[in-house]
């Protein structure tokens, strides 16, 4: 199993940036998708979270803001990031785990991470 992110960057605040996690390896038509982050200095944090029904769930700090998405049929989800802030500068994680999301760290399976900088 193997989750790949994509997209990450460098944008100035206020701008806007797409996530992208490719999944393979198994069917993750049964799984929540999910975006976590670690800022600098920091521990890593839920973002958003998708479940295997598509109900969606946000951070405090994010709602209103990023959007997940997924493609069940590509096996991909996807995390909009508008209106970005210098504090959502941080590796962020695509993560995977059976059926329904949580937003502690008890996930299955997770990506290597895509750096996102976020210039004031």
């Amino acid at each position: 199993v193997e989750l790949v992110e994509s997209g990450g960057g460098l944008v100035q605040a206020g701008g806007s940036l797409r996530l992208s996690c490719a999944a393979s390896g198994r069917s993750f038509t049964m799984y929540a998708m999910g975006w976590f982050r670690q800022p600098p200095g920091k521990e890593r944090e839920f973002v958003a979270g998708i479940s295997w029904n598509s109900g969606t769930y946000y951070a405090d700090s994010v709602k209103g803001r990023f959007i997940i998405s997924r493609d069940k049929a590509k096996n991909t989800v996807a995390l909009q990031m508008n209106s970005v802030k210098p504090e959502d500068t941080a590796v962020y994680y695509c993560a995977a785990r059976s059926r329904e999301v949580v937003v502690s760290s008890h996930w299955d399976y997770w990506g290597q991470g895509t750096q996102v900088t976020v210039s004031s």
